[in-house]
C-alpha cells in the first residue's frame, strides 16, 4: 500500500459513531476499500458506499 488515505473531518465523526472495540477493524475495510477504488480521500459518502458493501 502506498500512502495513507486522508479521512475528511465529517467521515472521522462517522467512524466515531462505530463501537471503539470494532472501530480499528472497521477503519481497515473501509481504507482498503477506498484503496482499491483508487479513491486517496475518505468523505462521508466514502464511508456510506463502504458500509454498504460490508452491510452494515
Amino acid at each position: 500500500m502506498s500512502e495513507a488515505v486522508q479521512w475528511t473531518p465529517e467521515a472521522e465523526a462517522r467512524l466515531k459513531e462505530i463501537p471503539f472495540f470494532v472501530r480499528p477493524a472497521a477503519r481497515k475495510k473501509i481504507e482498503k476499500f477506498a484503496q482499491e477504488s483508487g479513491i486517496q480521500q475518505i468523505t462521508v459518502e466514502v464511508y456510506e458506499q463502504a458500509k454498504q458493501k460490508f452491510g452494515s
